[in-house]
Formats: C-alpha cells, structure tokens, sequence
C-alpha cells in the first residue's frame, strides 16, 4: 500500500519526487533536482544560502547527484508515484537550471522517466533555446515550459546572470514552445527592477500564458523599493492584457482585499 504525505500528492518515503515547501511550493505541486550547482553565475541566487553550498564551487557548474545513480533513484521514486495513482506536473528544478551550460543529456533521461511513469512535467529554465532539443517530449493536454526573465536589457543580463543565456534566446524558446501548443510561462522573480519586469509582460504576452510574480530577497533593493506600487501596477496590467498570473507571497500583502489569487492555476492546455 502506496501512503501519501499530508499534502496528499507526495508520496511518503520519496526524496527525489517531493512536494516543495517555501518559496519554491508555490511554483510547483512537485519537483525533482538531477544536478547540484549550476553555471549560469546569477548574482541574486539564493541556493547556495539555502542548501549550504559554497558560492564559488556551486557557480562552476552543475554534476549530476548522486554520483551518477540519480535517474535510478528517479526512477524508483516515479515507480511508488504511478502505483499511488499520482500524476501531477512534476517541476524541473529549484536548485539548479535543467538546461544549464554544461552536459544536460540528465535532464531528458529525467523527463522521459516521469513521462514513462504517467506523470505531468514542466522546466523552468533561464538556458533558452538549450530547451528546444527536448520540446518533442512535451505534451500539450499535460505539460509545461517556463523561464524566468529579469529584463529584456542584455547588459543587465550579463550584470546579474552572466552565464545564463540572453533574454532574446528566453524569449524565442518561449515562442517556439507556443508555437507548438505547449503552455507557458514566465517567472517574474526575482523582480530586481521595476519597470523591466513589467516591460517582460508588454513583451512577451502574446506567447505566455501565464505569469508568476515575485520579488527580489536577500539584496540591500529588497528594503528600498516600493512593492505596493509595482504590485498594483502589475495586476493592473496583466488584467488589462486578460494574462493568467499568481502574485507570490512576498506581494501578497499589498493585493487589493478579496483579490482573487489562487495558488494552482492549471500549467497544460
């Protein structure tokens, strides 16, 4: 007998298929990590303060845990998931990028695991069109592709994440993911500046179909800038566009009273 977590779609006893907590539970119902450390050197990652990593050796790149016995583990994991009947979108990851710099050839073995084993999948990623090679996989009734973005600016790019590709290439990945009926989705957190996040929603809706909006933490802007004022600014745009969106905690406190916000909007066609 297959027993679920609390949250009633976890399943007890797996590691390497969780539900997330914090921050990271409002992206996804479940998620799973292939790699520890990542190459794309953003400047506001928090991982490394989370996870207890060293800076410099988690910016160098990313290797595939476990020692090269992740996808069994994965594998295993996906085996009690099936037999508990579970088949939600499982989140690829929050503590590296699926399509980082280096070899990803891990993370298509890991969504081929998920998909043999009846679950739903997506990627959040700031690789871009290192994406494109998996889009065969994608579903459009089950799956998701996500990136985050921070500017359209490639200067500002290269100040923050210097080793992540370009928002132009982000922005085609999205547009080619669209094209093919697969559902989208931007990450707008960390929200650094302002008026660049809202210039990614003037930019981009037309191929996204869903907007997830958060702020900056753990930097000295975190304290210095207005977040009333963007968020109202934000949810004012994205109605008057008819986006789809959810407003992360951090914002949460400056919606309107009543504001409707839930938390799972569906991430498939």
């Amino acid at each position: 007998m297959i027993a679920l977590n609390d949250d009633g779609v976890s399943v007890k006893g797996c590691s390497y298929i969780y539900a997330p907590k914090g921050q990271a539970g409002e992206y996804a119902p479940l998620a799973a990590n292939p790699y520890r450390g990542c190459g794309h050197k953003c400047a506001y990652c928090y991982v490394p303060k989370i996870t207890g990593q060293d800076r410099a050796e988690f910016n160098q790149g990313a290797v595939v845990r476990n020692d090269g016995t992740y996808l069994d583990l994965l594998r295993k994991d996906a085996v009690k998931y099936r037999s508990a009947g579970i088949t939600e979108q499982v989140m690829i990851s929050f503590t590296s990028d699926p399509y980082h710099p280096g070899d990803t050839s891990t993370t298509r073995a890991a969504l081929e695991i998920l998909i043999d084993h009846g679950l739903a999948m997506c990627t959040l990623t700031k690789g871009g069109t290192r994406g494109l090679r998996d889009i065969d996989l994608f579903r459009t009734d089950r799956d998701a592709f996500a990136s985050t973005l921070t500017s359209l600016d490639d200067r500002f790019s290269e100040k923050w994440e210097s080793g992540a590709a370009l928002p132009r290439d982000r922005i085609i990945a999205l547009e080619r993911f669209h094209e093919r009926g697969i559902f989208t989705w931007v990450s707008l957190e960390p929200t650094i500046d302002v008026e660049a996040s809202l210039a990614i929603v003037d930019a981009t809706h037309r191929f996204v179909d869903l907007y997830k909006v958060g702020r900056v933490n753990y930097l000295p802007i975190t304290k210095t800038t207005d977040w009333r004022d963007y968020t109202l600014r934000m949810i004012d745009k994205l109605h008057q566009l008819g986006k789809a969106h959810y407003i992360k905690k951090d914002l949460q406190p400056f919606l309107p009273a009543g504001y409707h916000n839930p938390l799972r909007v569906p991430q498939h066609h």
